[in-house]
């Protein structure tokens, strides 16, 4: 990552191009104004240093890209997970292949809640700073640069699952082939016989939701279908996302005759928009999700879906992070996909006569 250049701030000396070479933290304080014990607190996410001396020694030390060296770096037990939303068994799969990484290397996790946002805040980096991680794996979620240079600073390792965006080339990240994944859900209705094939995507400011709906479209044209607009709506990811959009795509003069969720939890809302609307599952239509949550077995009829290995994703982001922490060069920027497949079940079949 390129640090940004600092921004000249009163009283602050600095020069006006940071030098090539790494500087020591006596020289960071020097060209401060400030103390080395201030430098070393503002380093170890101390809350009792001014905002404005903070701001000032974060500046110097992006300028400079400065580490702290391995030995200083004295680590806590900890992984830190960071969720934008944790409220669904989703977020259970992946807690899970944390802590399974975690066990086994004699470690605690440290779960966090961004409250929707997908960038945590800066009250947020101060903590981990402060707690000084092996790791930090963050959820749908990502990091603006000033974080990313917090973390960096302090030789906190982090790495992305399934990011929300571009996480960039500098951000090591794993996720699962979503596009492949759409394409084998929609392929599956279509070698049904179902040629009106409706869609609800996830947000569309998410990369994953937007892969799922491409991997739909593509199938559908592969058949030689065509993509009607009107059949694809808007979610969130939430099972209230799935009953408005499915009752939008149930009362239409001519309906779909099957429907490709996003994620299980909009099938499970399309499902009771259909029970409302008085149509049979699979009868008179046929739904696929997406995630395999243990839930999808469990309903009437059992949910076709595609697996995205969400346990298995979170031990490789877990795994990933100890690794670059236990580097002394981290390699440049990972990224891991693992396969998704498609599951079916009793909730597919052939289009009603």
């Amino acid at each position: 990552m390129n640090p940004a250049k600092p921004p000249r701030t009163p009283g602050t000396r600095m020069s006006a191009r940071p030098p090539a070479r790494s500087a020591t933290l006596a020289e960071i304080a020097r060209e401060a104004g400030v103390s080395a014990p201030t430098v070393s607190k503002v380093l170890n996410g101390r809350a009792d240093v001014a905002p404005g001396t903070r701001t000032r020694v974060e500046a110097l030390l992006r300028s400079y890209g400065y580490r702290r060296r391995r030995a200083e770096a004295t680590r806590s037990p900890l992984i830190d997970l960071v969720f934008h939303e944790l409220e669904s068994a989703w977020a259970m799969e992946v807690i899970r292949g944390v802590e399974n990484v975690a066990r086994d290397e004699g470690l605690s996790v440290v779960l966090s809640e961004s409250a929707g946002r997908l960038t945590p805040g800066r009250t947020w980096a101060d903590q981990v700073a402060a707690r000084r991680p092996h790791g930090v794996v963050l959820v749908l979620s990502g990091l603006d640069e000033s974080g990313q240079a917090l973390l960096t600073s302090r030789s906190i390792p982090f790495v992305v699952m399934d990011p929300a965006g571009d996480p960039g080339d500098d951000v090591p990240s794993v996720g699962a082939t979503n596009w492949h994944g759409g394409l084998a859900a929609t392929r599956h209705l279509v070698e049904l016989g179902h040629t009106r094939i409706g869609a609800i995507s996830g947000p569309t400011r998410m990369m994953c939701s937007r892969a799922r709906v491409d991997g739909y479209r593509a199938a559908l044209e592969t058949a030689g279908l065509p993509c009607d607009p009107a059949l694809i709506r808007p979610g969130t990811f939430h099972h209230d996302s799935g009953y408005r959009a499915g009752l939008e795509l149930l009362r239409l003069p001519d309906r779909p005759t099957a429907v490709f969720a996003g994620n299980d939890l909009q099938a499970l809302g399309l499902y009771e928009a259909a029970r409302e609307l008085g149509l049979r599952i699979p009868g008179d239509l046929s739904v696929v999700g997406f995630d395999d949550l243990p839930v999808a077995r469990w309903v009437g009829p059992p949910l076709t879906t595609v697996r995205q290995p969400l346990t298995e994703m979170a031990e490789a982001a877990a795994r990933l992070v100890l690794q670059l922490g236990r580097e002394e060069r981290p390699p440049s920027a990972t990224r891991v996909e693992l396969a998704t497949s498609l599951v079916v079940r009793s909730s597919t079949g052939a289009p009603p006569a």
